[in-house]
């Protein structure tokens, strides 16, 4: 079986991988053995895994596979350089098996060397050594490679590019061939070879580029004879040139398989032994992948030499990249199983061994019951007999004869056929005060006694050799020469019943002991579980809906809340569409939430159930969560939300104007609920009828309209800050409506009509009671992050975007007039006498007398007088605060226009954007992504309890209001508490796999919706809590009980309790 990849793999390989990654970051790098790397590359809508097996293996995978708990020291060294990095380039060194990726422009290199026992270099830029999976030591034709030193590339083959194929070239490889024949052949050097393949291990070793397996491929194709000896090829010339087409049209096969951005691949099998044939189809080889093939080999051509071979089979793939992973994954899993498999028949082998060991335990005490009753039943057939033996015993040892010559004369009397002697059995156990009889059973005395008192000639033969037979038959029986006969049967008797007691209550606890060695068993096969990688799982593509908070309501409708701004930017700009609802809280960080309505029933009324869960999911995302108090949410529909902000105003991101009137629901309850979501097939599909999106025709027209608990009927317009209640106008204001709403305790100052702890830069104004003929207008926002985004903008809503450069215009115009200069003695005086037309004023003497002292200074002495008092310094440094102050204005006026031109072009964005969605609204225009288009109808394949015969493909997470989980089968109770919210959900899939194990709980004909069925368990098995988590919106939560499938109950209302009151929220429900 191929187990590396040849040069021509790695080429080819190569090329997809450049295709695939190029342009994509490194998300994180893993390990999964000692010598197996994994790399994650992700990218917006893009994520691929590369498998790195160092000397063997590179490609993408589809599968999961379990990490290390651990990274190595190696991986630190990796994700410290490359972690974040972008991929380049993706190359091949010359003809070599060395793959080069280049991150960030060539910053930093990863050489992947697929020969010897291979390596993991990272270098940087100047090729020198960074890290690398394990150093190799200098030795004939290999160069030292350790940290800190240079990694060559001039020895790799081909480096400087591959030589063309010409005649010359050709020949010269035969001539090198046979030369090295005839110097092997004259060394004597026996080698093992197969006959015939001289030509082709030559020119595999002088024309590099193309591999042996393709080299026979293109002479099966060419016809050409693989097994003439180049001597014979050189000599002649129709040889060489058919040589020459040949290997002329293996190279145009490799160029042929680079041409297109991928490559199709092609598996090499056989059939398992015993396995039922599939055919010549090759339809029908790739249903059978991996089951009922061996894999033997791959390639990215269709190799001649297994074509035209009935014995294998070949198996196509769209890629080259899925072909490989097809190959070694199989490979991989197949050993998976096997450990996995090998581990479980060593638990079972293990219970079998406590179960036998009970039942030998059992059958020992029923024998010794047995046992003891035939030594009674023996004594009491044996009365006189066990007598004469204890009389005789008990005289001799009254006449004090000792113990050995007491043992040595029944030895005698045993010789002269004493019948009172053959009773005893030696030795004796005079010590214990004991002697053993061998005494004949019940049945056996009862024949001796029907025989007849005469002998024939040939009894007299047999005599002997039939009482050895008598004696092997006999019980040996301990008797006590203390107690009478009976009295010794007694005994007996009585230890009968302590055994028979015994093995009651050995049955009696084998039941328990046989449960706690099942139990003790399971734990060690759980652990041993635990060190073994699971089986591979394909990776499950999350659908586009899943990249928000979203649930599937009670009445089958999709709810899609935001995340962040962004996200409720996006859910409005492409996914709010007539007919739908958008529901919102005033709370703050409350999420944006839109109900999905049928598109061919637009006008169709939204349940109330519906609206009253998406309530509630809006709510449970805010800060109400945190402080468990329960609130309202409203609902408007589509086409009274919109970005248009009236003139002059500006709505950040994630903020929305609302008009008309808001339809307020009952107050949310903090419960959601986290369960599991099942894919089934197409055909399974049909048997579950829902009203989904995109599913069957309408809703009937008789339906319920929705019903508000609390309307409000507002004629003016509020604008809501972005996580805050609503504020007026100035104009609207006046007439804004002065709702009857719920009070909400988290805001400040109230509810819609009032300024809240956020609207700092609004004045505090008096409403109005609401004139009922002009529309409300809203401005909503979920995140309070639209604060922090634009804290440098205009978070207000100012009645004129220009008011607040009227007071900076005002101070720059004081500040240019204010007075800058410094007036100096020689220029006050200079003026003074030019100013002097008529007789010297009173005071002005002594001034006339200074300026004519000064009268004859120049430029010069004046410039060295102000230095002298500080004058010049004084002028220089008003001067440079001037042009520091200029230059400020100036950027600030930069400043102020590039938010004035950026804000203008937001606002012809949104205007744009809602001209094309009103005329979308009044048109009935939907428009969806191609792959949104394409994955469109999902919702009709995910079902909360599977039904009998369904074929389920995958398990979903979800989290949803508890309401809307009636139908789920697997699902547990989430309320505001202080787990975090990753350890809650690994706590609750741990719950279900430990239930799964429970005797009992799983159907293996998956029948009863009560229990666990098989496929359902095994989908939980490979759920990752890591991943599983991010759907919970919340971030600290409490786990009640489960409502559906702690212990494997169904949906049914005997499942849906849990314990106590779980399944209807009770005080009951909370886990102890």
């Amino acid at each position: 079986m191929k187990q590396r990849f040849s040069s021509l793999d790695v080429k080819v390989i190569v090329h997809e991988l450049s295709e695939a990654l190029v342009s994509l970051r490194v998300a994180n790098i893993y390990d999964l053995s000692s010598k197996i790397l994994l790399l994650k590359f992700a990218k917006p809508n893009s994520k691929q895994q590369l498998i790195i097996d160092s000397g063997f293996r590179c490609h993408l995978t589809d599968f999961a596979r379990a990490t290390a708990a651990a990274p190595s020291a190696f991986v630190i060294r990796l994700r410290k350089f490359l972690k974040t990095r972008r991929v380049t380039s993706v190359a091949q060194i010359g003809t070599d098996r060395i793959i080069e990726f280049q991150f960030s422009d060539g910053a930093y290199r990863l050489y992947l060397e697929f020969f010897a026992s291979g390596n993991v270099i990272l270098t940087d830029a100047e090729l020198k050594i960074q890290t690398l999976l394990r150093n190799v030591p200098e030795g004939e034709g290999q160069e030292p490679q350790r940290v800190g030193l240079t990694y060559n590339l001039q020895n790799r083959q081909n480096f400087g590019g591959v030589p063309p194929l010409t005649k010359e070239r050709l020949r010269d490889a035969l001539t090198t061939t046979v030369e090295k024949a005839a110097a092997s052949g004259a060394a004597g050097a026996k080698t093992k070879r197969k006959g015939g393949a001289d030509l082709r291990r030559g020119l595999a070793t002088t024309i590099t580029e193309v591999p042996p397996v393709l080299m026979d491929h293109a002479f099966r194709a060419t016809s050409f004879d693989s097994k003439v000896k180049p001597a014979e090829v050189l000599a002649n010339a129709e040889l060489f040139d058919a040589l020459f087409l040949s290997l002329g049209q293996a190279r145009d096969v490799i160029e042929k398989l680079t041409s297109s951005a991928t490559t199709k691949g092609y598996i090499i099998a056989k059939p398992k032994p015993g396995a039922k044939p599939g055919g010549e189809n090759p339809d029908a080889a790739q249903e059978e992948t991996g089951k009922g093939l061996l894999y033997e080999d791959f390639h990215p051509f269709l190799p001649k030499q297994f074509e035209d071979d009935a014995a294998y089979r070949i198996v196509a793939f769209d890629g080259f990249n899925k072909t490989v992973d097809e190959f070694f994954s199989s490979v991989e899993g197949q050993k998976l199983e096997s450990r996995l498999s090998e581990r479980e028949a060593a638990a079972r082998r293990k219970l079998d061994a406590a179960r036998k060991d009970q039942e030998k335990r059992i059958e020992g005490l029923q024998g010794v019951q047995l046992l003891n009753l035939r030594k009674a039943a023996a004594i009491e057939a044996n009365i006189e007999r066990v007598q004469e033996a204890m009389d005789a015993v008990n005289g001799l040892l009254e006449q004090g004869m000792d113990w050995v010559d007491v043992t040595r004369l029944i030895e005698r009397e045993k010789k002269r056929q004493n019948p009172v002697a053959e009773v005893i059995k030696l030795p004796l156990k005079l010590d214990e005060n004991t002697i053993t009889l061998l005494l004949g059973e019940e049945e056996e005395q009862a024949e001796e006694d029907l025989d007849f008192d005469y002998e024939t000639d040939e009894e007299v033969e047999d005599e002997a050799e039939d009482k050895q037979k008598l004696t092997d038959k006999q019980l040996a029986v301990d008797i006590k020469l203390n107690l009478s006969p009976w009295v010794n049967a007694r005994e007996y008797y009585g230890e009968k019943r302590s055994a028979a007691d015994k093995a009651q209550k050995t049955i009696q606890q084998s039941a328990l002991a046989l449960e706690n060695a099942e139990r003790k068993i399971a734990e060690d096969l759980k652990k041993g579980l635990k060190q073994e990688k699971p089986v591979l799982q394909l990776i499950r593509k999350a659908m586009w809906f899943e990249k928000f908070i979203w649930f599937i309501s009670s009445d089958g409708y999709l709810v899609l809340g935001g995340r962040d701004v962004q996200q409720n930017e996006m859910l409005y700009k492409r996914y709010l569409r007539k007919g739908d609802v958008y529901v919102h809280a005033d709370l703050h960080g409350a999420s944006s939430v839109i109900i999905k309505n049928n598109p061919k029933t637009p006008d169709a009324p939204i349940p109330p159930s519906t609206l009253t869960q998406a309530g509630h999911l809006s709510v449970c995302s805010s800060t109400a969560w945190d402080s468990k108090a329960g609130m309202s949410a409203w609902w408007v529909n589509a086409d009274q939300v919109s970005k248009s902000a009236p003139t002059g105003e500006f709505l950040p991101a994630g903020s929305f104007m609302v008009r008309g009137k808001k339809n307020f629901l009952p107050p949310a309850q903090l419960m959601l609920g986290f369960g599991l979501m099942f894919k089934v097939s197409e055909e399974s599909k049909a048997k579950h009828f829902k009203n989904r999106l995109y599913d069957h025709e309408a809703v009937s027209s008789s339906a319920t309209p929705s019903v508000a608990a609390n309307e409000t009927e507002p004629t003016a317009e509020d604008v809501l800050e972005p996580g805050d209640a609503s504020d007026s106008g100035d104009d609207i204001a006046e007439e804004d409506a002065d709702h009857s709403r719920p009070t909400n305790p988290l805001q400040a100052n109230g509810p819609q009509g009032t300024n809240t702890a956020h609207d700092n830069d609004e004045p505090e104004e008096s409403l109005e009671p609401p004139s009922a003929q002009l529309a409300a207008t809203s401005i909503t926002s979920s995140n309070p992050a639209a604060e922090e985004d634009l804290a440098d903008e205009e978070t207000g809503v100012p009645e004129d975007p220009e008011e607040p450069e009227e007071p900076e215009e005002d101070d720059q115009d004081e500040e240019t007039e204010a007075p800058s200069g410094v007036v100096t003695p020689a220029t006050a005086a200079t003026s003074q006498v030019s100013s002097k037309k008529g007789p010297v004023k009173r005071g002005q003497r002594s001034k006339t007398k200074k300026a004519a002292k000064y009268k004859d200074q120049d430029e010069e002495d004046r410039q060295i007088m102000e230095s002298l008092t500080g004058v010049a310094k004084a002028r220089e440094r008003a001067q440079a605060e001037a042009v520091l102050k200029a230059q400020k204005e100036a950027e600030a006026a930069a400043a102020q226009e590039r938010r004035r031109q950026r804000q203008e072009r937001a606002k012809k964005e949104i205007a744009d954007h809602e001209e094309i969605r009103r005329v979308m609204l009044e048109e009935g225009v939907e428009y969806l992504d191609p792959a949104e288009s394409l994955e469109a109808t999902p919702l009709d394949s995910l079902v909360g309890t599977p039904l009998v015969g369904d074929e389920i493909l995958e398990a979903i997470p979800i989290c949803a209001p508890w309401l809307a989980m009636a139908k789920i089968k697997y699902k547990a109770k989430l309320q505001p508490g202080n787990t975090k919210k990753g350890k809650a959900v690994k706590e609750i899939i741990e719950r279900w796999r430990l239930a799964a194990s429970k005797k009992g709980v799983v159907d293996e004909s998956a029948a009863d919706n009560e229990k666990m069925w098989p496929r359902e368990v095994e989908l939980i098995k490979s759920l990752k809590a890591e991943e599983a988590f991010n759907c919970v919106p919340v971030g600290k939560v409490t786990v009640m009980a489960a409502g559906g499938n702690t212990t494997g109950g169904g949906a049914s209302s005997k499942g849906g309790q849990g314990k106590g009151k779980g399944g209807r929220g009770g005080k009951g429900s909370k886990r102890k």
